[in-house]
């Protein structure tokens, strides 16, 4: 061997020989494997001495998980119970109780559960020390921030949470260089914490600063979350994914080690963790992305259009693909549509860098074209154009004087007046999934198969609302952020999807065992029956379905490649590389197929 290459070779054994293995049955044939993780009450759950040591090591930051749902429980119909559950709609009280997820469960899969302990981390060193004494203890480690997890990937019961709502840091540079990467070019950026969620980046990014992040459009979700899930928003269209503008990511690792992850620093572990999907390769601890020069303004328009037949609404779904395929799928639009089995079109399309006037302009032929069948289509809601100044487009005090119709505010006594939310996703706080599918549709569709996917969209549209969000796609997105997205672990299916056909459905907070708050199964699995047939019906069109691992089935047979596509091999490779033990385990998780469903068991 040349000793160039010997050198090579020197330098990643660090990397090839990372120990995360606890103290379990020993092996004649190699290190010992964890078989089983931990539970209460078995006899290697650690002591309470044990646990009083952890609770000195993180400065007082351990604490014992109790539910507020407790109240209910004893007291179904009380006053207390009540407010619990008037607060399961606000997603700010949500996120600020360790027990309790943005989601509270999914039929037939799971429930939210508390912890047995979290450590409420405040600074890295109290995640190393979670990290350390779970995989000495051997534990079920669970890491959440801001809770928004679908698939109840936050949430485990026996377990110990890593709980980062409170790196809550923001900090914004003008001339940002990752470590070691002195040759890159210096660019603006801004450094968030793991428990920062979204609403609070862009108020101080965008409102504060002038300049914009691309983030998520659920201003309540967490940073870290969406980033290492590829990360969707509102104008990905014109920006990409929030994944690909990562610079930069302080990971701690499962053998406590912490690691900078950059371009020149853990490349490998870079790259999985933008849209790796969150929770599998370690506990991010703080993430530095790139800024933008901000449009000058934001915007949207609302509508629904009614048709009068079905023969009418089968032309309004063909006119209005076309219309989207000739004039909006560009950059400056995003958001979705939706297609309802009373026959209607609902708008809820956002643009950037242009006025409500130019964006009246864009939408005038279609508006014409539904004016001059007033047999046909009758506007239900009529069509509302609204744009801002882009730097007020999540400043509370603007919104809340110019726009309240479109926000909601955290009702709490003393809650900080930032504390806003986008009144449509009201709807989501709290919610019991009944079911959730989604699809990337490929551009080639609207070319080549219009005709087939117009009548997919209507039969589907018979069984459930089918809703297209045309920003989670990059179809026709500018080539230099179509290039960032092909070097990130999602599925390349992305890079050419004009849109993420989701079908779900959902009900009110509900808790089994909770009187009067249960979850109603029979409505739910006649929901879920009839949300599989939609989506069953539109996938007819898609030869090679994939699916957006943030917002997808739960019960997804062959997750691997919908979720990841031919990058799955690649991230798998990165998951041996530094979590070979499995300390971190989440549902449909990269390498989660080595353990049982609960991540308790190494499955042989």
């Amino acid at each position: 061997m040349k000793r160039r290459d010997f050198l090579k070779a020197a330098a990643a054994l660090p990397l090839l020989s990372i120990d995360c293995s606890a103290s379990t049955r020993p092996s004649a044939r190699g290190p010992a494997v964890v078989l089983h993780r931990v539970r209460p009450g078995d006899p290697s759950w650690p002591s309470q001495a044990t646990w009083e040591a952890l609770r000195r090591e993180v400065h007082g930051r351990l604490i014992q998980v109790e539910s507020p749902l407790s109240v209910c429980r004893a007291d179904p119909d009380g006053a207390a119970c009540a407010e619990i559950f008037r607060g399961l709609k606000n997603p700010y009280y949500i996120g600020d109780e360790p027990a309790l997820t943005q989601t509270s469960g999914w039929l037939d899969a799971w429930t939210a559960a508390p912890s047995a302990y979290a450590v409420r981390a405040a600074e890295t060193a109290d995640v190393v020390a979670a990290v350390n004494f779970a995989r000495e203890h051997n534990l079920r480690l669970v890491v959440k921030g801001g809770g928004h997890s679908y698939q109840g990937t936050s949430n485990a019961p026996d377990s110990l949470l890593v709980w980062t709502r409170a790196m809550n840091g923001i900090e914004l540079h003008d001339a940002f260089v990752p470590q070691s990467c002195a040759s890159q070019a210096p660019q603006p950026a801004v450094t968030v914490g793991a428990g920062v969620i979204w609403m609070h980046v862009y108020q101080a990014v965008t409102t504060e600063a002038g300049r914009y992040v691309q983030g998520g459009g659920c201003g309540t979700v967490g940073v870290a979350g969406l980033v290492q899930s590829g990360g969707f928003g509102s104008f990905s269209k014109g920006f990409g994914l929030a994944a690909a503008g990562l610079l930069e990511a302080e990971v701690v690792t499962c053998d406590g080690a912490v690691r900078i992850a950059n371009r020149c620093t853990n490349p490998d572990l870079f790259w999985g963790l933008k849209g790796g999907g969150g929770g599998s390769l370690g506990v991010v601890t703080r993430l530095t992305l790139r800024t933008r020069e901000l449009p000058e303004f934001f915007g949207g328009i609302f509508g629904t259009i009614q048709a009068r037949s079905d023969l009418a609404y089968r032309a309004l779904i063909a006119r209005f693909l076309a219309f989207y395929r000739d004039r909006l799928m560009n950059p400056r639009w995003g958001e979705q549509a939706r297609f309802e089995s009373d026959n209607t079109l609902g708008l809820s399309m956002v643009f950037q860098g242009l006025s409500k006037e130019e964006a009246e302009a864009v939408w005038r032929p279609f508006l014409d074209w539904v004016a001059e069948a007033p047999d046909d289509y009758a506007w239900e809601t009529a069509p509302l154009f609204a744009a801002f100044p882009a730097r007020h487009f999540w400043d509370p005090a603007f919104l809340k004087q110019y726009a309240p119709e479109f926000i909601l505010s955290d009702d709490r006594p003393g809650a900080p007046e930032e504390n806003i939310y986008w009144s449509g996703n009201r709807g989501e706080a709290g919610q019991f999934l009944y079911a959730y599918r989604s699809a990337w549709l490929p551009a080639s569709l609207l070319e080549d198969s219009l005709d087939r996917l117009t009548e997919s969209l209507f039969v589907a549209s018979r069984r459930w609302t089918t809703s297209l969000h045309f920003n989670k796609g990059l179809a026709g997105a500018p080539p230099d952020e179509i290039e960032a997205a092909r070097d990130t672990a999602m599925n390349p299916a992305v890079l050419d999807a004009f849109a993420l056909a989701i079908i779900a459905g959902e009900g009110p907070p509900a808790f089994p065992g909770i009187s009067d708050h249960q979850p109603d199964l029979a409505a739910g699995h006649r929901a879920a029956d009839r949300i599989h047939r939609a989506m069953d019906e539109l996938l007819k069109v898609v030869t090679d379905p994939g699916s957006y691992v943030s917002e997808s089935d739960f019960f997804e047979r062959d997750w691997q490649r919908s979720f990841w596509g031919s990058n799955h091999a690649r991230l798998a490779d990165v998951k041996r590389t530094y979590d070979p033990d499995g300390l971190f385990f989440v549902h449909h998780g990269v390498g989660s197929e080595s353990w049982s469903a609960d991540g308790f068991t190494r499955r042989a």
